[in-house]
Parts: C-alpha cells; structure tokens; sequence
C-alpha cells in the first residue's frame, strides 16, 4: 500500500523522502526498449541532462538471519519490537512490489527493515517524551489520501488484508508518523537555509547538468503489423499507410486521420507524441524524423511495429539552460539535500542515546 510521502521514511530509511523530478519518456510503441514506459531520472537541480551515477561502494557483510524469527527481534529502551508487526512490514514490502523477497535477498531486506524500525520506535517514543500531539482530524486526512490511491473500497479493505494490517493498525501507523514528521520539522527545519548565492554557486559547480540536447517534437500515424504477420498482411498494412500518406499530401487533417486509424496510444491526442531526444525511438522512426523540417511529413516508414507516417511539428536545438529557468528546481534540490542530511544526523543522535539491543 503507498502512503503519504512523509520525511520519516527519510529518517528511518536513510534515503530521503524526496523525489527528483522525472520527464517521462515517451511511452509510445515508437520508444526503444530502453526508455518505454520509463522516466528519465534527473536530480533536481537539472532541467536537462542526467546526474553521473557515483560508483557504488562494495556492500559489507550482511549477518544471517534465522529461518524462525525470534518472538523479539529488537527492544528500544526496552520497547519490544515483536514478531508479529516485523512480518506485518514484510507483507506490506512484498505486497508492494508484487512479488516475495527472493531467497538471496532476504537477509538483506531483513536486517534493513529492522534497521527501520528501530529507528522508526526511537522516533515514536521521542514524540512521546516531547508531547507531540496529533488530532483524529490529521489522521483522518492521512487516510483518506491512502484510500484516493485505490479504485474502491473493496480495493483499499483487500490491500489492507494483503498485508497483515487492520484499518485500526493503519490509523495508529498513520499517527505515529505525523507525530514523527511534526518532532523532525521542528528539530531540522530551522537548522536548514539556502541562499540565492547557494544556488548559483551549485550551477555554476555543475555545468554538465543543464545542457539541454536537441529535441524534436512530432506526430505520427501508425498503421500495426502484429508479430509473426504474413506477407499479404505487412503488404495490407502498407497499402493502408500508403493510402493515409496520399490523403495527407491531398489537404486532409494529419490529427484527424490519426484519431481515426492510428493503432497507437497517441491517437487520442491526434497522433502527438511530445518532445523526445535522441536515442528515445527505435533507429528508423529516429532516422526519418532527422531529415524532416518543421512542417515536413516523412514518406511511409517501416519500423517493427509497423508503417508509420511522421510529422515533425517542432524542433529544439541543443542549449545550455540559463539559471533563471532552474534555480527554483536547485533550490528545491540543496533544500532537500540538508533536510536529509541534517534528518539523519537527528535519527543517529537519538538512537546513540538510546538503549538498542538488536535480538535476532
């Protein structure tokens, strides 16, 4: 089940609650394999250009966990955290991703979720000791953003079922992580500041992040070959395409023809397919659009989804993107990056002071 992207699963995870922008890629069938239906991550800083990836360090050695878990797998200041709400988290990671944690996998995953919840319990009981109050009305808005994710309450109750958890359970979940969000908003927010200075220092330290490739924007009408289609078939297929393309140099509407015979997602938007950079579509569909100007619309093109007819509607070349257009993005990202960091100095501090003892 999603829920609420709160800054505690920052701190008891480690990663930030934040998200970094994403353009998604087309999803059209036209996309390579490589960016259909996938975003292209950018930091949020960049309003183009991917952030190089930092080699991974070697992971160190996980320690084995039992086949039986332990009735007790952890207490925190003498606060037990059970058997019974570990597995509960289990079914809500595995339920979440759709599938169970492979065998080799699961140490890891094991003793991660039970990092996260000891943090998680020495959060709870900080806002316990400072008397952090949390109204039904908060949690009841917590839970109504939980259920406008699922289609139905029929949906929502069998998710719920899936993993382990009662809407009892989630409602006590829900408050103790508002109660979290509000103790670490007032112990961080205040430590955490960027200038204008902050901002342009980063662009300026990072060029390579706001260059901008050349982009196309076009349309396309595609008439679908099915996999393991015959000769007469293909040749149908072209002749139709071949049909299309002769009313189009004939006058006729490009985005009506395409909302009426396009095989494509497309089709309902008149056959755009947005801006897309190179390397986003297969390399005939690429290659046609190349030799097009503005306005231009290809001859038929074959690709392995069939006859194609594309119009290019614009074209961007490639620039660097002035400061004016990302600062916001940058600022948003430094203010992210202390949030996190500073989150997480809080979550070690309070755990050093706590009684830990980790049973499993």
């Amino acid at each position: 089940m999603k829920k609420t992207c709160l800054i505690v699963i920052a701190l008891v995870a480690s990663v930030g609650c934040q998200r970094t922008p994403a353009q998604s890629a087309s999803t059209n069938p036209t996309a390579t394999p490589a960016s259909s239906g996938a975003s292209t991550a950018q930091t949020p800083a960049a309003a183009a250009g991917q952030t190089p990836a930092a080699q991974a360090p070697a992971e160190p050695e996980v320690k084995p966990v039992p086949a039986e878990l332990p009735a007790v797998l952890a207490r925190v200041n003498g606060e037990a955290v059970n058997r019974t709400e570990f597995e509960r988290a289990v079914a809500n990671i595995e339920a979440r991703a759709g599938r169970q944690i492979p065998a080799e996998e699961r140490d890891r995953v094991y003793r991660g979720l039970l990092e996260q919840m000891v943090s998680m319990r020495a959060l709870v009981q900080e806002t316990k000791t400072k008397k952090i109050a949390v109204s039904d009305q908060e949690v009841a808005a917590q839970i109504d953003e939980i259920k406008k994710q699922f289609p139905n309450e029929a949906d929502f109750t069998k998710a719920l079922a899936e993993r382990k958890m009662t809407l009892a359970l989630l409602r006590n979940e829900a408050r103790d992580e508002i109660a979290v969000r509000k103790l670490v908003e007032a112990e961080v927010g205040p430590q955490v500041s960027v200038s204008d200075q902050d901002i342009k220092t980063f662009y300026d330290q990072n060029p390579d992040q706001f260059q901008r490739p050349e982009g196309f924007k076009a349309s396309h009408i595609l008439i679908a070959v099915p996999n393991g289609a015959t000769a007469e078939q293909k040749q149908a297929a072209r002749a139709e395409a071949e049909g299309l393309l002769k009313q189009i140099r004939g006058g006729a509407d490009f985005a009506a023809l395409a909302k009426a015979h396009s095989k494509d997602s497309s089709s309902v938007n008149g056959g755009d397919l947005g801006y897309f950079g190179k390397g986003q579509m297969v390399p005939p569909f690429e290659q046609a659009v190349e030799k097009l100007k503005v306005g231009e619309v290809s001859p038929v093109v074959e690709t392995q989804f069939g006859f194609h007819i594309i119009k290019l509607t614009d074209k961007q070349p490639a620039r660097a993107v002035p400061l004016a257009e990302v600062s916001q993005r940058i600022g948003q990202y430094l203010v992210m990056q202390q949030q996190s960091a500073k989150a997480n100095e809080y979550v070690r501090a309070l755990r050093a002071r706590s009684k830990i003892d980790i049973l499993m």
